[in-house]
């Protein structure tokens, strides 16, 4: 097969290209990242990961321990690691703990001899890391992301880590669960899948009454509950259009949770259908994924597609629509661009789009829309949304696809079951 590739694609599958690549990115962010560094400032969210960090290092106050969180306990972790050099280097550890993480979901992507298309997936990788780069090193969830890429590469081989790995993950941000839910439904190592999950949580939940902080061990939970429809959430966009069109909707700065909603008209009965859609949703796909089981189709497949559709369905049906939840989509989207290459073209192709139009939303417009509701600004945000809902949509017809296909079309060259 070698005799067939080209001397570029020779060169870019090679590992020192695609790290140098890789080293590339991280340096320019670093640079973009050192005035801050040097003078002991943070950008974005890590200001208040450090200062939480702090309050229970410094003075014995811990986050969903002693008060409510709007984070899983394990939160902590990450927030307490970026801290190892110090309360002014904070940002420097952070950028270096994000970095490391990149770093092995890269060497998982091209290192994996089961993903054929490993090499390409790992530039999809590095590419929209670069464009997301504001928020996947602002945030908890460029944290949680590469852990979700290197459990679902593993799922084939190593369920249980793999599990362990996209629960220390969901114990850090809620959304690699819908992960776990694709693979406890998936994988016909169900019950190591299942241990492996409730030894990492049991883990977690000890630590918190360990604490004496029993009450607010859900608290994260609540904290999502009262909020109301943000201003990027997809179903929040006709309530968008009615406010830049001056229509019986405003803007509204929650300055509790630091987001801006949409107040008025039908803002908040909108607000009240989208748990009970996401449930629907899940519940949805999740039966497609049962239903792909029992009739014999690629567990490999069903684990991957499923995690997109339910990872996409957590953001459509979502009144929080922050602009980081677009990492969730990316650690799913290139790891199933390394198994199905060109297969996948359509989800790679959304999310280059959805990682653009995001990072000129916010950060670089973001001002422009919520204070002058400026309708071009508005465009990019419905384009963005509408392509999210693309995703959910091309997941659940494939997924539909896989369980009316006669089970012997899942026994192709790409196909791999998740053995126990």
């Amino acid at each position: 097969m070698d005799n067939t590739r080209s001397s570029a694609e020779i060169f870019l599958s090679r590992n020192r290209t695609i790290i140098a690549v890789f080293a590339a990115v991280h340096f320019l962010f670093l640079m973009l990242l050192l005035p801050d560094i040097t003078a002991g400032r943070v950008y974005g969210d890590v200001d208040l990961y450090r200062q939480w960090a702090f309050l229970g290092v410094r003075e014995g106050v811990w986050q969903g321990i002693d008060v409510p969180w709007v984070y899983p306990i394990g939160a902590m972790l990450p927030m307490l690691a970026a801290g190892i050099f110090g309360y002014n280097s904070y940002m420097f550890g952070w950028f270096l703990l994000c970095t490391l993480l990149n770093a092995l979901a890269l060497l998982m992507l091209k290192g994996s001899r089961r993903l054929r298309y490993g090499w390409q997936a790992a530039y999809l990788w590095v590419l929209l890391i670069a464009i997301l780069g504001p928020l996947v090193f602002s945030r908890v969830d460029g944290i949680s992301a590469p852990l979700v890429v290197v459990g679902l590469v593993l799922a084939s081989e190593r369920p249980a880590l793999a599990s362990a790995l996209l629960s220390l993950a969901t114990w850090i941000k809620v959304w690699p669960a819908a992960v776990i839910l694709a693979l406890v439904l998936a994988s016909k190592a169900r019950m190591q899948v299942l241990l492996a999950g409730i030894t990492v949580s049991a883990a977690m939940i000890g630590g918190v009454l360990a604490g004496g902080g029993a009450k607010n061990l859900l608290g994260f939970i609540k904290a999502q509950g009262e909020r109301g429809m943000q201003l990027e959430a997809p179903f929040t966009t006709p309530g968008l259009w009615q406010a830049v069109l001056g229509l019986g909707t405003r803007v509204h700065a929650n300055t509790e949770i630091v987001t801006m909603e949409i107040k008025g008209s039908l803002s908040d009965f909108v607000g009240t259908l989208m748990n009970p859609l996401l449930c629907l949703s899940l519940a949805l796909v999740s039966l497609l994924i049962l239903a792909g089981v029992r009739r014999g189709a690629d567990r490999r497949e069903l684990l991957v597609v499923g995690a997109l559709a339910l990872v996409s369905a957590m953001i459509v049906f979502n009144k929080v629509g922050s602009p980081q939840f677009m990492i969730w989509l990316v650690a799913v989207t290139c790891v199933g661009v390394a198994v199905y290459g060109r297969l996948w073209a359509v989800p790679a192709v959304a999310m280059l789009v959805i990682a653009i139009f995001t990072t000129l939303v916010y950060p670089i417009l973001y001002v422009q829309l919520y204070a002058a509701l400026n309708p071009g600004v508005a465009l990019l945000l419905t384009v963005r949304n509408a392509l999210v809902l693309t995703l959910f949509c091309w997941a659940l017809l494939k997924l539909v696809g896989i369980v009316r296909a006669d089970s012997r079309s899942h026994h192709s060259q790409n196909g791999v079951s998740i053995r126990g």
